[in-house]
């Protein structure tokens, strides 16, 4: 049980730390879910939108973290 216990921990700073990231260079990232890919549909009353390109990008990202941390 202990070790559920520090992953829940880790998972919890990281979030911790992607927000104080998010909430600092906020204005940064403001490209990010309008790249070429991201599907986006607007009718007058109904809205669609799919991050494809953004979520492959966060995709390869974590898996690059999760890699680098592996061999560690």
């Amino acid at each position: 049980m202990t070790n559920i216990a520090k992953l829940l921990i880790s998972i919890g700073v990281l979030f911790i730390i992607m927000g104080l990231f998010t909430w600092l260079f906020g204005g940064f990232f403001s490209w990010f879910g309008k790249l070429p890919g991201d599907i986006r549909i607007q009718n007058e009353n109904f809205s669609f939108y799919a991050p494809i390109t953004s979520m492959i990008i966060i995709s390869l990202i974590l898996n690059l973290i999760i890699y680098i941390f592996s061999k560690l």
